[in-house]
């Protein structure tokens, strides 16, 4: 295993669309080690495989509770729904944050290691996680997302707790 580089800022992969996991091999392992690795290093949430320069729809998400870390591969949103308004920063935008509105629960259809079809459901911060990471995988960061502080409310973001 080893810990990889996170690529950050404007770097050009993290625009980049990611293509569809179809060799589920020793290759794709080494990389899902190396990205959990790499998460718990950087002490972070969730890592998708673009942040780490490869254009692979992967993503890892640990809440460090637990069930463990998490790997989906080609995971696809399945439903959604309610809202929650809260403050995201992201691995590779250091130092940064913003408030972005996602959905309060979520159903992920992906694959496992084996190219075996799962679903996961998630709420809450598992829900902002699943949302924030599969954007990574379309080249969408949260900033695209976050909202303008002159439109943020305040109360109304205590509301969505």
């Amino acid at each position: 295993m080893a810990i990889r580089t996170i690529r950050t800022d404007d770097d050009p992969v993290l625009r980049k669309k990611c293509r569809v996991v179809t060799e589920f091999d020793d290759r794709l392992r080494i990389l899902v080690e190396d990205m959990i690795e790499t998460l718990h290093y950087a002490d972070g949430v969730g890592l998708a495989a673009p942040q780490i320069g490869i254009l692979k729809r992967v993503v890892v998400i640990d809440l460090y509770d637990d069930k463990g870390p998490v790997t989906l591969i080609n995971p696809r949103l399945l439903a959604s729904k309610g809202s929650q308004i809260e403050q995201e920063g992201c691995l590779s935008l250091p130092g940064q944050s913003g408030y972005v509105e996602r959905p309060s629960e979520v159903r992920v259809a992906y694959e496992d290691l084996n190219g075996e079809s799962h679903e996961i459901e998630g709420q809450e911060l598992l829900a902002r996680a699943l949302c924030h990471e599969m954007d990574h995988l379309e080249g969408v960061l949260y900033i695209d997302k976050a909202i303008p502080e002159s439109e943020l409310d305040i109360e109304e973001v205590e509301a969505t707790y």
